[in-house]
C-alpha cells in the first residue's frame, strides 16, 4: 500500500496471516521496487529483515500491517549495488577518460593543419574533463545542528493549480525549528484555479496541523495584476521576516531535510547564495523525461559541483535556491528593472539574480539539499523551455563575462572556456559532419568517436554516482542534443532579446499571440482583396 526507505505498509488477505506474522520470531520481506515507485536508484529486487511496527483491522475487515526495515533501503541499495556497479563504472570512466586524453593528444600533433578546429577540440575536452574532475572532488557541507538561521520560503505561483498544494506541503514539512521557518505563497494573478487551490491547501494545514503554528508561519498573497515572476519573488522578499530567503518554484517539492542542508554554507559570512540539487519528479513518464533526469543530475552533481569547488556557481537554480535577504533587497531595483539591448528582461530571473550576488560575494551548491521538480513530458513544450533557457544563458553569460575575470584564475578561465564551447559548437559540427565529408570525402570517424566518448562519460557518471537504471538515457540525450538542441543556439544568437516564455501564457506571451493574430488577419485580408481583384474581370467578361 505504501513504502519508504525505512518501512512498508502491506494489506493482508486474511486475519490469520496477521496472527501468524505476530507470532513469528523472524520476518523476511521479499519484494520488487518498480521504476517510478521510489526515487531513482531504488529500483531493484529486495530481500530484507523487518519487524512489525504496528497492525490493525479496518472496519470493513481488511487487515493491515506496517513493517520497519532492520536495514534501510538506502543502506541495502548501497550494499547490493555498490561493489559491482562501482567497480564497473569506475573502470569504464577510467577507460573513457584515457581515450579522450589520447584523442586530444592527436589534436596537439595535428594542430598546425587546422588551428581553429583542433584548438576548439582541446578547449572542449579540457573544459568537460575539468568539470568531471572538480565535480568528483566536491563535498557538501556537513550539518551543524547549532546553525539554524531564520528562513523564509517564497513560492511564486502562476497557473499551477495541479502541483501547488504538494509544493506548499513539502515546504511546511521540514525538519527545522518552527519558530525559524515561514512560508509565503505569492500568486501572480493566475487565470486558472490556482488561488482556490492555495486557499484550500492552507486551510487544510491550519485545520490538521494547527499545533505547528501554521497560522503564524504560512500565508499567501495575490498580486493585483500579473507582473511576472520577478515581481512575485520581490513581493515575497519584502514580506519576509527572516535573514535568509529561499525561492522554490511552484512545481517543485522539497525533501524534509532540504532547508536544514541548504543553509549550512551560510556559516561563511562571505556567502551570498546557495543552490540546492534538483532531481526530476516525473522521471518514468517517457523517454524524454528519462533523458532530462540524467541531464539534470549531471548538470547539478557535476557541473554545479565543479563551480562550487571555487565558490562561484553561476546559476542558483529557480526550483531551490537560498539568498541573504539583505543582498536581495540591495539589488532588487536593478533586478526588477533589468534591461538588455533596450528590452526588459522577464525570464532568466535565477541567473540574473545570481549575477548580482556573484559580483561581490560567493555562491555555492549543496548537493544534500534536494528537491524534485516536474519537467516537460512533450517535445513541443520542452523545446520552448530550452530555447528560453538558451536565451537567458546567452544574456547573463555576456553580463557575467564583464566581471568574472576578477574572481580566482581557475574560475574565470573555465567560465570563458564554457562560454566559447557551446557558442562555437554548431560551426564545428557543421564543419565535421557536412564540410569535411562533402569536400574532402573523409568520413568523420574521429569526431563521431569523440561524441560517443563524451556521451558515455555522461552515462557512466550517472551510473557511478546514482546507480540508476536510467543511465543509458544519458547517451540518448547527447544524440538528441547534437541532432536538435544544438541548433537552437544559432537561433538564440539572433533572438535572445525576446521576452516571451513560450511554456506559459504570461503578459508578454499574450501580447505576442495578439501580434501574431493581427498579422494573420492582415494576410487573410490581403488574400481576400486579391481574390476579389481577380474575380472582378471574370465577372465583367461573363
Amino acid at each position: 500500500m505504501d513504502i519508504s526507505t525505512t518501512g512498508i505498509l502491506i494489506k493482508l488477505n486474511a486475519e490469520e496471516h496477521l496472527l501468524k506474522i505476530k507470532e513469528s520470531e523472524k520476518i523476511t520481506l521479499k519484494f520488487e521496487i518498480l521504476p517510478g515507485s521510489m526515487p531513482e536508484g531504488y529500483e531493484m529486487n529486495v530481500r530484507v529483515a523487518a519487524k512489525v511496527a504496528r497492525s490493525w483491522i479496518a472496519e470493513d475487515g481488511a487487515c493491515f500491517c506496517a513493517f520497519e526495515f532492520l536495514t534501510t533501503l538506502a543502506q541495502y541499495a548501497n550494499r547490493k549495488k555498490g561493489r559491482v556497479v562501482l567497480f564497473m563504472s569506475s573502470l569504464l570512466l577510467l577507460f573513457i577518460t584515457i581515450f579522450i586524453l589520447l584523442m586530444r593528444a592527436e589534436s596537439i600533433l595535428y594542430f598546425k593543419f587546422n588551428k581553429f578546429l583542433y584548438m576548439y577540440s582541446i578547449i572542449a575536452a579540457a573544459f568537460l574533463l575539468s568539470r568531471y574532475f572538480f565535480g568528483a572532488l566536491y563535498r557538501p557541507m556537513d550539518i551543524n545542528p547549532d546553525f539554524t538561521p531564520g528562513v523564509t520560503i517564497i513560492i511564486p505561483c502562476f497557473n499551477e493549480e495541479t502541483w501547488i498544494e504538494r509544493t506548499i506541503n513539502s515546504c511546511m514539512n521540514q525538519d527545522y525549528p518552527i519558530d525559524k521557518l515561514e512560508v509565503i505563497v505569492v500568486d501572480d494573478c493566475s487565470n486558472d484555479h490556482s488561488v482556490e487551490a492555495i486557499k484550500a491547501a492552507i486551510e487544510k494545514l491550519h485545520n490538521q496541523a494547527g499545533w505547528f503554528r501554521t497560522e503564524e508561519r504560512l500565508k499567501y498573497v495575490v498580486q493585483e495584476k500579473n507582473g511576472g515572476k520577478r515581481e512575485a519573488l520581490a513581493r515575497g522578499a519584502l514580506m519576509a521576516k527572516h535573514e535568509l530567503i529561499v525561492f522554490v518554484d511552484s512545481d517543485s517539492f522539497l525533501d524534509p531535510y532540504a532547508i536544514q542542508n541548504l543553509v549550512q554554507p551560510f556559516q561563511d559570512p562571505k556567502m551570498g547564495g546557495v543552490s540546492g540539487r534538483t532531481d526530476v519528479a516525473n522521471t518514468y513518464t517517457n523517454a524524454l523525461t528519462k533523458m532530462q533526469s540524467v541531464r539534470y543530475y549531471i548538470a547539478f552533481r557535476i557541473m554545479k559541483s565543479a563551480e562550487a569547488y571555487f565558490d562561484a556557481v553561476t546559476c542558483l537554480s529557480g526550483p531551490l535556491s537560498c539568498y541573504r535577504k539583505d543582498l536581495v533587497l540591495e539589488n532588487m531595483d536593478e533586478w526588477l528593472n533589468q534591461k538588455f539591448l533596450g528590452q526588459k528582461a522577464t525570464f532568466g530571473d535565477d541567473r540574473s539574480l545570481t549575477n548580482f550576488i556573484l559580483r561581490k560575494h560567493r555562491t555555492s551548491y549543496q548537493d544534500t539539499a534536494v528537491c524534485h521538480t516536474i519537467v516537460p513530458n512533450s517535445y513541443k513544450i520542452f523545446l520552448k523551455q530550452q530555447m528560453r533557457w538558451k536565451r537567458s544563458w546567452l544574456r547573463e553569460s555576456v553580463i557575467a563575462g564583464s566581471f568574472i575575470w576578477k574572481k580566482e584564475p581557475f574560475t574565470s578561465v573555465f567560465f570563458y572556456m564554457g562560454l566559447v564551447v557551446p557558442i562555437a559548437a554548431p560551426i564545428v559540427v557543421l564543419y565535421n559532419l557536412v564540410y569535411v565529408p562533402i569536400l574532402h570525402r573523409v568520413f568523420p570517424t574521429t569526431f563521431l568517436v569523440g561524441l560517443l566518448m563524451m556521451s558515455m562519460l555522461m552515462s557512466f557518471t550517472q551510473l557511478f554516482f546514482r546507480k540508476s537504471t536510467t543511465w543509458l538515457f544519458g547517451m540518448l540525450f547527447c544524440i538528441y542534443y547534437e541532432a536538435v538542441l544544438l541548433w537552437q543556439m544559432p537561433v538564440a544568437w539572433v533572438t535572445f532579446w525576446k521576452s516571451t516564455w513560450g511554456t506559459r501564457m504570461t503578459l508578454e506571451d499574450i501580447e505576442a499571440e495578439k501580434r501574431k493574430a493581427e498579422k494573420r488577419d492582415e494576410k487573410n485580408q490581403k488574400k481576400q482583396k486579391k481574390v476579389k481583384a481577380l474575380s472582378s474581370p471574370v465577372e465583367k467578361s461573363s
